[in-house]
Protein backbone atom coordinates (compact mmCIF):
# COMPACT_ATOMS: atom_id res chain seq x y z
CA UNK A 1 0.00 0.00 0.00
CA UNK A 2 1.16 3.51 -0.90
CA UNK A 3 2.57 5.95 1.96
CA UNK A 4 -0.74 7.98 2.34
CA UNK A 5 1.00 11.21 2.45
CA UNK A 6 1.67 10.06 -1.06
CA UNK A 7 -1.33 8.26 -2.14
CA UNK A 8 -3.08 9.92 -5.43
CA UNK A 9 -6.72 9.56 -3.02
CA UNK A 10 -6.04 11.56 -0.48
CA UNK A 11 -8.10 14.37 -1.18
CA UNK A 12 -11.37 12.02 -2.19
CA UNK A 13 -14.20 10.43 -0.25
CA UNK A 14 -14.31 6.72 -0.18
CA UNK A 15 -18.07 5.73 -0.22
CA UNK A 16 -18.54 2.85 1.83
CA UNK A 17 -21.75 1.35 1.72
CA UNK A 18 -23.80 -2.39 2.52
CA UNK A 19 -26.37 -3.62 -0.04
CA UNK A 20 -28.52 -7.40 1.16
CA UNK A 21 -30.98 -8.08 -1.63
CA UNK A 22 -32.30 -4.44 -2.16
CA UNK A 23 -30.53 -4.05 -5.85
CA UNK A 24 -33.33 -1.79 -6.82
CA UNK A 25 -32.81 1.01 -4.50
CA UNK A 26 -29.06 1.27 -6.38
CA UNK A 27 -30.68 3.20 -8.80
CA UNK A 28 -31.42 6.46 -7.28
CA UNK A 29 -28.16 5.83 -5.16
CA UNK A 30 -25.97 5.72 -8.45
CA UNK A 31 -27.94 8.44 -10.17
CA UNK A 32 -27.56 11.12 -7.24
CA UNK A 33 -23.49 10.47 -7.58
CA UNK A 34 -23.63 10.89 -11.33
CA UNK A 35 -25.19 14.22 -10.78
CA UNK A 36 -22.44 15.31 -7.87
CA UNK A 37 -20.65 18.66 -8.80
CA UNK A 38 -17.60 17.18 -7.43
CA UNK A 39 -16.47 13.72 -8.29
CA UNK A 40 -13.72 12.61 -6.33
CA UNK A 41 -15.11 9.35 -4.85
CA UNK A 42 -14.95 6.17 -5.06
CA UNK A 43 -17.90 3.85 -4.01
CA UNK A 44 -17.06 0.56 -2.00
CA UNK A 45 -19.94 -2.08 -1.72
CA UNK A 46 -20.48 -5.08 0.49
CA UNK A 47 -23.14 -7.12 -1.16
CA UNK A 48 -24.44 -9.68 1.45
CA UNK A 49 -27.48 -10.79 -0.57
CA UNK A 50 -27.88 -14.29 -0.42
CA UNK A 51 -28.61 -14.73 -3.42
CA UNK A 52 -26.15 -12.00 -5.39
CA UNK A 53 -26.57 -9.98 -9.23
CA UNK A 54 -24.36 -8.01 -11.05
CA UNK A 55 -23.96 -4.40 -9.74
CA UNK A 56 -23.45 -2.05 -12.53
CA UNK A 57 -22.84 1.83 -12.70
CA UNK A 58 -22.10 3.98 -15.42
CA UNK A 59 -18.99 6.26 -14.86
CA UNK A 60 -18.42 6.26 -11.17
CA UNK A 61 -15.65 4.85 -9.78
CA UNK A 62 -16.48 1.99 -7.65
CA UNK A 63 -15.96 -1.61 -6.55
CA UNK A 64 -18.39 -4.30 -5.27
CA UNK A 65 -16.99 -7.13 -2.77
CA UNK A 66 -19.56 -10.28 -2.64
CA UNK A 67 -19.37 -11.42 0.93
CA UNK A 68 -21.15 -14.29 3.45
CA UNK A 69 -23.45 -12.11 5.41
CA UNK A 70 -21.70 -11.65 8.52
CA UNK A 71 -23.68 -8.80 9.16
CA UNK A 72 -23.64 -4.95 8.29
CA UNK A 73 -20.86 -3.86 10.69
CA UNK A 74 -18.80 -6.58 8.62
CA UNK A 75 -19.72 -5.15 5.52
CA UNK A 76 -18.86 -1.87 6.34
CA UNK A 77 -15.22 -2.98 8.37
CA UNK A 78 -14.59 -4.85 4.68
CA UNK A 79 -15.28 -1.99 2.84
CA UNK A 80 -13.11 1.13 4.85
CA UNK A 81 -10.39 -1.79 4.73
CA UNK A 82 -10.73 -2.17 1.10
CA UNK A 83 -10.28 1.60 1.05
CA UNK A 84 -7.18 2.24 3.29
CA UNK A 85 -5.29 -0.68 0.95
CA UNK A 86 -6.61 1.75 -2.38
CA UNK A 87 -4.61 4.74 -0.41
CA UNK A 88 -7.66 6.24 1.03
CA UNK A 89 -8.09 8.52 4.03
CA UNK A 90 -11.79 10.09 4.42
CA UNK A 91 -14.46 7.99 4.70
CA UNK A 92 -18.19 7.88 4.28
CA UNK A 93 -20.41 5.37 5.47
CA UNK A 94 -23.63 5.43 4.53
CA UNK A 95 -26.95 3.21 3.89
CA UNK A 96 -27.59 2.27 -0.25
CA UNK A 97 -30.74 3.23 0.24
CA UNK A 98 -30.37 6.99 0.38
CA UNK A 99 -30.34 9.64 -2.36
CA UNK A 100 -27.97 12.42 -1.84
CA UNK A 101 -27.63 16.15 -2.72
CA UNK A 102 -25.83 17.29 -5.71
CA UNK A 103 -23.36 18.90 -3.74
CA UNK A 104 -22.71 16.36 -1.60
CA UNK A 105 -19.14 15.38 -2.08
CA UNK A 106 -18.10 18.80 -1.93
CA UNK A 107 -19.72 19.72 1.20
CA UNK A 108 -18.43 16.42 3.03
CA UNK A 109 -14.88 17.16 1.90
CA UNK A 110 -14.97 21.02 2.47
CA UNK A 111 -16.62 19.62 6.32
CA UNK A 112 -14.19 16.63 7.03
CA UNK A 113 -11.04 18.94 5.98
CA UNK A 114 -12.08 22.18 7.61
CA UNK A 115 -12.64 20.85 10.89
CA UNK A 116 -9.57 19.26 12.07
CA UNK A 117 -8.73 22.86 13.48
CA UNK A 118 -10.70 22.05 16.77
CA UNK A 119 -13.85 22.85 16.69
CA UNK A 120 -14.21 22.66 20.49
CA UNK A 121 -11.24 23.29 23.08
CA UNK A 122 -12.28 19.93 24.67
CA UNK A 123 -11.62 18.13 20.53
CA UNK A 124 -8.37 16.05 20.55
CA UNK A 125 -6.14 15.15 18.13
CA UNK A 126 -3.46 12.79 16.70
CA UNK A 127 -1.11 14.30 14.48
CA UNK A 128 -2.88 17.89 14.09
CA UNK A 129 -6.23 15.79 12.80
CA UNK A 130 -9.21 16.26 15.12
CA UNK A 131 -10.64 12.95 16.51
CA UNK A 132 -14.15 14.27 14.58
CA UNK A 133 -16.65 12.59 13.28
CA UNK A 134 -19.60 14.56 11.38
CA UNK A 135 -22.63 13.36 10.32
CA UNK A 136 -25.37 15.76 8.38
CA UNK A 137 -29.01 16.84 7.75
CA UNK A 138 -31.06 13.25 6.73
CA UNK A 139 -34.62 14.07 5.00
CA UNK A 140 -36.81 11.02 4.90
CA UNK A 141 -37.01 10.41 1.02
CA UNK A 142 -40.52 11.56 -0.76
CA UNK A 143 -42.97 8.60 -0.17
CA UNK A 144 -41.14 6.85 2.40
CA UNK A 145 -42.13 9.79 5.54
CA UNK A 146 -43.86 7.29 8.56
CA UNK A 147 -46.77 9.57 9.07
CA UNK A 148 -47.70 9.56 4.99
CA UNK A 149 -50.54 11.49 5.49
CA UNK A 150 -49.61 14.17 7.97
CA UNK A 151 -48.03 16.04 5.29
CA UNK A 152 -48.91 18.33 2.44
CA UNK A 153 -47.49 17.63 -1.28
CA UNK A 154 -44.98 20.43 -1.07
CA UNK A 155 -43.59 19.85 1.95
CA UNK A 156 -42.21 16.19 0.84
CA UNK A 157 -38.45 15.75 0.53
CA UNK A 158 -38.07 18.54 3.56
CA UNK A 159 -39.52 16.43 6.57
CA UNK A 160 -36.30 14.98 8.87
CA UNK A 161 -35.58 11.59 9.62
CA UNK A 162 -32.19 12.98 11.47
CA UNK A 163 -30.61 16.16 12.56
CA UNK A 164 -28.35 15.45 14.65
CA UNK A 165 -29.07 12.66 18.05
CA UNK A 166 -29.39 11.74 21.39
CA UNK A 167 -29.86 8.95 23.47
CA UNK A 168 -32.32 8.59 26.29
CA UNK A 169 -30.11 6.28 29.01
CA UNK A 170 -32.96 5.92 31.13
CA UNK A 171 -35.10 3.68 28.71
CA UNK A 172 -31.89 2.72 26.24
CA UNK A 173 -33.70 4.46 22.96
CA UNK A 174 -32.06 6.05 20.64
CA UNK A 175 -33.98 9.84 19.69
CA UNK A 176 -33.38 11.20 16.45
CA UNK A 177 -33.61 15.35 16.66
CA UNK A 178 -36.53 16.70 14.65
CA UNK A 179 -37.68 13.31 13.43
CA UNK A 180 -40.97 13.75 11.39
CA UNK A 181 -40.88 17.57 11.48
CA UNK A 182 -40.67 19.96 8.42
CA UNK A 183 -37.87 21.54 7.65
CA UNK A 184 -38.21 25.75 8.85
CA UNK A 185 -34.70 25.87 9.13
CA UNK A 186 -34.66 25.07 13.01
CA UNK A 187 -31.46 22.62 12.58
CA UNK A 188 -29.12 24.87 10.03
CA UNK A 189 -26.36 25.35 12.75
CA UNK A 190 -23.23 23.02 12.65
CA UNK A 191 -23.09 21.73 16.34
CA UNK A 192 -21.91 18.67 18.55
CA UNK A 193 -24.52 16.06 19.22
CA UNK A 194 -24.58 13.27 21.36
CA UNK A 195 -25.60 10.27 18.58
CA UNK A 196 -24.43 10.25 14.95
CA UNK A 197 -26.62 7.70 12.69
CA UNK A 198 -24.74 4.66 10.48
CA UNK A 199 -26.87 5.62 7.40
CA UNK A 200 -24.42 9.09 7.34
CA UNK A 201 -20.92 8.99 9.12
CA UNK A 202 -18.18 10.59 7.96
CA UNK A 203 -14.40 10.32 9.60
CA UNK A 204 -10.83 10.22 8.48
CA UNK A 205 -8.59 7.61 9.04
CA UNK A 206 -7.14 8.72 12.48
CA UNK A 207 -10.58 7.57 13.79
CA UNK A 208 -9.95 3.94 13.02
CA UNK A 209 -6.24 4.68 13.98
CA UNK A 210 -7.74 5.36 16.97
CA UNK A 211 -10.76 3.63 17.91
CA UNK A 212 -10.78 0.18 15.82
CA UNK A 213 -13.27 -1.24 13.69
CA UNK A 214 -16.95 -1.30 13.83
CA UNK A 215 -18.26 -3.86 16.39
CA UNK A 216 -19.51 -6.90 14.35
CA UNK A 217 -21.10 -8.86 17.04
CA UNK A 218 -24.19 -6.59 16.65
CA UNK A 219 -24.88 -8.05 13.14
CA UNK A 220 -27.53 -5.63 12.28
CA UNK A 221 -28.96 -2.16 14.32
CA UNK A 222 -26.87 -0.69 16.89
CA UNK A 223 -23.45 -0.79 15.51
CA UNK A 224 -23.80 2.79 14.85
CA UNK A 225 -24.43 3.25 18.47
CA UNK A 226 -21.77 1.27 19.76
CA UNK A 227 -19.32 2.80 17.53
CA UNK A 228 -20.02 6.50 18.98
CA UNK A 229 -20.07 5.27 22.41
CA UNK A 230 -16.46 3.74 22.05
CA UNK A 231 -15.30 7.02 20.43
CA UNK A 232 -16.27 9.61 23.02
CA UNK A 233 -14.50 7.11 25.24
CA UNK A 234 -11.51 7.45 23.36
CA UNK A 235 -11.65 11.54 23.35
CA UNK A 236 -13.49 11.88 19.76
CA UNK A 237 -16.28 14.72 19.48
CA UNK A 238 -19.26 14.11 17.07
CA UNK A 239 -21.00 16.55 14.96
CA UNK A 240 -23.87 17.69 12.94
CA UNK A 241 -23.59 19.76 9.57
CA UNK A 242 -26.55 20.81 8.40
CA UNK A 243 -24.74 21.51 4.91
CA UNK A 244 -24.58 17.69 3.71
CA UNK A 245 -27.76 16.99 2.47
CA UNK A 246 -29.50 13.45 1.92
CA UNK A 247 -33.06 11.47 1.73
CA UNK A 248 -33.37 8.10 2.76
CA UNK A 249 -35.67 5.77 2.19
CA UNK A 250 -35.69 3.98 5.47
CA UNK A 251 -35.02 0.59 6.62
CA UNK A 252 -35.36 -0.75 3.08
CA UNK A 253 -33.31 -3.73 3.80
CA UNK A 254 -35.28 -5.00 6.78
CA UNK A 255 -38.83 -4.98 4.74
CA UNK A 256 -39.50 -1.01 6.35
CA UNK A 257 -39.76 0.81 9.21
CA UNK A 258 -42.12 -0.90 11.33
CA UNK A 259 -41.33 -4.50 9.88
CA UNK A 260 -41.16 -7.83 12.38
CA UNK A 261 -37.87 -7.80 11.39
CA UNK A 262 -36.56 -4.49 11.98
CA UNK A 263 -38.43 -4.52 15.16
CA UNK A 264 -36.61 -7.99 16.39
CA UNK A 265 -33.26 -6.91 15.73
CA UNK A 266 -33.79 -3.24 16.93
CA UNK A 267 -34.98 -4.90 20.27
CA UNK A 268 -32.50 -7.42 20.43
CA UNK A 269 -29.30 -5.23 19.83
CA UNK A 270 -30.96 -2.08 22.37
CA UNK A 271 -30.90 -4.87 25.21
CA UNK A 272 -27.11 -5.81 24.13
CA UNK A 273 -25.96 -2.25 24.30
CA UNK A 274 -28.00 -0.98 27.27
CA UNK A 275 -26.06 -3.67 29.42
CA UNK A 276 -22.71 -2.70 27.82
CA UNK A 277 -23.29 1.00 28.59
CA UNK A 278 -26.10 2.37 30.28
CA UNK A 279 -26.23 3.28 34.30
CA UNK A 280 -26.90 0.20 36.56
CA UNK A 281 -30.02 1.11 37.16
CA UNK A 282 -30.90 0.45 33.54
CA UNK A 283 -29.14 -1.95 33.16
CA UNK A 284 -31.40 -4.00 35.66
CA UNK A 285 -34.65 -2.76 34.00
CA UNK A 286 -33.45 -4.07 30.79
CA UNK A 287 -32.76 -7.49 32.55
CA UNK A 288 -35.99 -7.79 34.64
CA UNK A 289 -37.79 -6.72 31.66
CA UNK A 290 -36.09 -9.39 29.17
CA UNK A 291 -36.38 -12.41 31.41
CA UNK A 292 -39.62 -11.28 32.24
CA UNK A 293 -40.48 -11.67 28.44
CA UNK A 294 -39.13 -14.81 28.22
CA UNK A 295 -40.83 -16.96 30.78
CA UNK A 296 -44.10 -15.19 29.32
CA UNK A 297 -43.86 -16.95 26.49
Amino acid sequence: MPHISDSPNIDKLAIITVVYQNYEVLKDFFSSFNNQTNKNLHIFISDLSDSKKPINSINLPFSVFQLPNKGYAHGVNLGIQQAIKLGYDKFCVMNSDTIVDNNFISSALLSINHYPRLPSPTAQAIGGQALIIISGKIYYAPGYEYHKSKYKKDELGKIFWYAGGDIDWNNVYIKHRGVDEIDHGQFNKFESTDFITGCLMIFNKSIIDKVGYWNEDYFLYYEDADYCERAKKQGVNLYYDPSIIIWHKNAQSTGGSGSKLHQEYQEKNRIKFGLKYAPLKTKLYLLFNYLKKIFSV
